[in-house]
């Protein structure tokens, strides 16, 4: 996706299929991403499943998307929201922080390092 790599994601982040939607609002930064259908992904590099939904929110600015709803990550048993993404590691940029707003997680970060070959499909 053209927005992704514009606000500095490596390619494959929002593996989302068969788009009928989306936009984005400049001046506010939110972004809407509607699909045909709900789509779920394995990661294989960091064996993390993720289900997005038919429709992908989030308020966007260069190397963050915050306040989102419509991905999922399955966490042992869970499916837990990630509601923030953001990309660190200087001017590398090879980590990924993602933040759920579940219960006492809500503060905590996780911290996936960058390695191209993960996010293969």
């Amino acid at each position: 996706m053209e927005l992704m790599r514009a606000l500095g994601f490596p390619e494959g982040m929002m593996p989302l299929r068969e788009l009928e939607e989306c936009g984005l609002v400049r001046e506010t930064g939110f972004v809407w991403m509607k699909q045909k259908a709900p789509y779920e992904h394995y990661f294989r590099g960091t064996g993390t499943r993720v289900r997005y939904d038919v429709e992908v929110t989030a308020f966007v600015e260069e190397g963050r998307m915050k306040r989102m709803t419509g991905v999922r990550s399955k966490q042992l048993m869970l499916w837990v929201p990630i509601v923030e993404m953001s990309l660190d590691g200087g001017d590398a940029r090879d980590r990924i922080y993602f933040k759920s707003n579940m219960a006492k997680a809500a503060s905590a970060w996780v911290v996936v390092e960058w390695l191209s070959s993960q996010f293969g499909a």
